[in-house]
């Protein structure tokens, strides 16, 4: 299964290297989806998405708070977690398999060569 669509980078991206010294990247996805509320916002659905490889280094150097992206994701899935305070919680989860900046065309013409 695939994921794809535009969402906002919550957080600036997390790299980490496994044991044998393979880059990965920890990204917090949001994506609005649905009717707009009496408040003039649309929900938000969080996602936490995780790029493996090479282009790991060269991206996350690029990647800031708040830029929109276009996504795709796959693998996505479930995944129980225990809060702070005990209680049980649920986050979605998938790969990173495809990113692309969806404005700036500056920034992105820059980056296509990575």
């Amino acid at each position: 299964m695939f994921l794809a669509g535009l969402a906002r980078l919550g957080n600036d991206p997390v790299v980490r290297y496994t044991p044998d010294n393979k880059p990965v990247m920890d990204l917090s996805l949001a994506f609005a989806y649905g009717k707009k509320g009496p408040d003039g916002k649309r929900p938000t659905q969080w996602v936490s998405a995780t790029m493996w490889g090479d282009r790991v280094e060269k991206l996350s150097q690029h990647l800031i708070k708040g830029q929109t992206l276009f996504v795709t994701l796959g693998e996505p899935h479930l995944e129980e977690y225990t809060r702070k305070d005990g209680s049980k919680g649920v986050s979605l989860r998938a790969r990173l398999n495809e990113l692309e900046f969806a404005r700036s065309e500056e920034h992105t013409s820059e980056l296509q060569s990575l």
